[in-house]
């Protein structure tokens, strides 16, 4: 492939995540306007149902959830994000990790998707240790460091 078309691929690719991200904004700015529900607390006995649906397990990464009686050992993930109108019923719930649940945000379906194959096609230049993929690796343990930074703040 030509370098030149590859630069063109480049920035249709950089293009269509902006424009997911713009939707993102205005479907969450237009919901705002019209009143959000609030969000709701739920019961033991609802946490309980919510973490049988999945065995047990996070809902993204299919991991164990450990100590499940623990407090932030694991959260109630919307299916239907509450930020784009997902209501507070046990049935829009499943179980993830916290961690798991922080990084999947309130991304769109397709947003998503685009990240877990940014983030595959990522670790495979870290794993090789080609000259992308040793930055990449670099400005991701920057932002770790901060984001742990952050975390220990609060």
């Amino acid at each position: 492939m030509k370098r030149e078309s590859v630069s063109k691929t480049a920035s249709r690719l950089a293009r269509q995540l902006q424009r997911l991200k713009q939707k993102r904004r205005e479907r969450k700015s237009g919901l705002n306007k019209i009143g959000q529900a609030i969000r709701g607390h739920l019961r033991k006995f609802d946490r309980e149902l919510i973490l049988q649906k999945t065995g047990g397990r996070c809902h993204i990464c299919g991991g164990k959830i450990k100590r499940p009686w623990q407090k932030g050992a694991w959260q109630a993930d919307h299916v239907l994000a509450h930020s784009v109108g997902g209501k507070h019923m046990v049935e829009n719930y499943l179980p993830a990790h916290k961690l798991c649940n922080h990084y999947r945000w309130d991304y769109s379906a397709e947003e998503f998707q685009w990240i877990l194959k940014i983030g595959v096609w990522a670790c495979t230049q870290i794993r090789t240790q080609s000259r992308i993929g040793l930055e990449v690796a670099k400005g991701f343990q920057v932002h770790e460091r901060n984001r742990a930074a952050r975390q220990k703040k609060s």
